[in-house]
């Protein structure tokens, strides 16, 4: 997430893509508009999204593929595997798109982004909205709806109901429409109200929004904590998130997947962490972040009859991102901790000690070593290919195949039709 700014714009929109995984399948295959659709979990396992079709057909998010494959085909449900790749892509054009309308855009999430409306942006708040939403759909496609508040809080509240009285709704404090609204909202559906802390609000009798927000601050503050504190304020109009109340640089980053097969074989964990070192390498780069030490984990089933789990840590020389030297330091904890015989089925890293990548480092009188800044700009060229052609263009052969046996299981799987010039649309004259 990219942090917003400590000044306060007099109003903030929250702008997310609505039901955005299916939205993204349905941009290149225009014969799915209004038609239900849902997209399966790593491996496809389970439901992660799906349209308001095939809501309306008894479908819910969680519902395990398998089990349900039939009644999915039987109601003519179109099923995707996820494609990351496409979703990130199409998540990047967006923030573009918005980015071309106004001076700022803070990123929360794949599908959400925060925007501070100062002044003259504030004074014609809804129709900067309008903009927003119409300038998404004409250069991305992707339905797109905007939340307005006072306060980041109320924002997200909008935007919540956006869904229903959208595409724009903007929230005034204080209004009668606010008030209906906190009346009808429950009180777990507020942005940073977590499901413990709602269900010690219940406890009290604190059951509504505003409720919530009529709570004495002070006293949420004694109970709770102090984030619980700043939201009953932001409720009120009054501005209290701070860069000091947000989510601070992680400590810790993990990367792992369930393999579409068992595997066995040395060679195959091993280009399995490289691949997941390759990813979490890109992601600490995209963060500006680098790692102190790395532990790789795997094992088999837990519900196998005699589950076996295992793993190591390296500690490396000096904080890095460069993903070569995080590669080298799962091979070397594989090379630890590999005992054969058993039927894998999961693996992954995890990357600890993190620190901002402008921390300074160990001083030296002659500078970074040479071998850091070429591993630098080497790191700096290979996210430009990928970013420019696509993820994987250029990549380490410890890695192994693009398609390997191990990877995941994605038969519903969509052509990457932004990034892949294989996966381009065609169209018959």
């Amino acid at each position: 997430m990219s942090k917003a700014p400590d000044h306060k714009p007099q109003l903030w929109a929250l702008v997310d893509c609505a039901t955005f995984y299916c939205s993204c399948e349905r941009l290149f295959r225009p014969d799915l508009a209004n038609k239900p659709v849902v997209v399966l979990s790593n491996n496809d396992g389970c439901v992660v999204a799906l349209t308001p079709e095939a809501k309306a057909l008894g479908f819910k998010r969680g519902d395990v593929f398998f089990k349900n494959r039939e009644r999915l085909d039987t109601a003519g449900v179109t099923v995707f595997s996820s494609n990351y790749a496409l979703y990130g892509d199409i998540s990047r054009r967006v923030i573009m798109a918005m980015e071309s309308l106004v001076p700022q855009v803070y990123q929360y999430s794949i599908d959400e982004a925060f925007i501070p409306l100062p002044g003259p942006l504030a004074a014609q708040a809804y129709e900067v909205g309008t903009a927003i939403v119409d300038r998404v759909a004409q250069w991305v496609g992707a339905p797109v709806r905007a939340g307005i508040g006072p306060t980041r809080t109320l924002a997200k509240l909008a935007n919540h109901w956006a869904k229903k009285l959208g595409p724009v709704f903007q929230l005034q404090a204080p209004s009668s429409p606010l008030e209906d609204i906190l009346d009808k909202t429950p009180v777990e559906d507020i942005w940073g109200v977590g499901g413990r802390i709602a269900a010690k609000l219940r406890r009290m009798n604190v059951n509504t929004a505003r409720e919530l927000r009529d709570l004495e601050p002070a006293l949420a503050g004694r109970l709770f904590n102090v984030l619980t504190e700043a939201t009953i304020f932001e409720l009120r109009g009054s501005q209290r998130l701070t860069s000091d109340l947000l989510p601070g640089p992680r400590k810790t980053m993990v990367q792992s997947r369930s393999f579409g097969r068992r595997i066995t074989e040395y060679n195959d964990l091993a280009e399995a962490l490289a691949h997941h070192c390759a990813v979490a390498g890109e992601r600490l780069r995209r963060e500006n972040l680098r790692a102190g030490g790395l532990s790789i984990f795997f094992g088999s089933g837990y519900h196998d009859d005699k589950p076996f789990q295992t793993g190591a840590t390296v500690n490396l020389s000096r904080p890095t991102n460069h993903t070569g030297q995080l590669i080298k330091a799962a091979s070397l904890a594989l090379e630890r901790s590999f005992v054969a015989g058993h039927k894998y089925q999961k693996a992954g890293i995890m990357l600890f000690e993190l620190v901002d990548e402008a921390a300074p480092q160990r001083p030296s009188l002659f500078g970074p070593p040479p071998e850091v800044v070429r591993g630098q700009k080497l790191m700096a060229a290979l996210d430009t290919i990928n970013s420019r052609y696509g993820r994987d263009t250029v990549r380490y052969s410890a890695q192994g195949d693009l398609d390997p046996q191990w990877g995941l299981r994605r038969d519903k799987l969509s052509e990457i039709s932004t990034t892949d010039w294989a996966g381009l649309p065609k169209v018959n004259a």
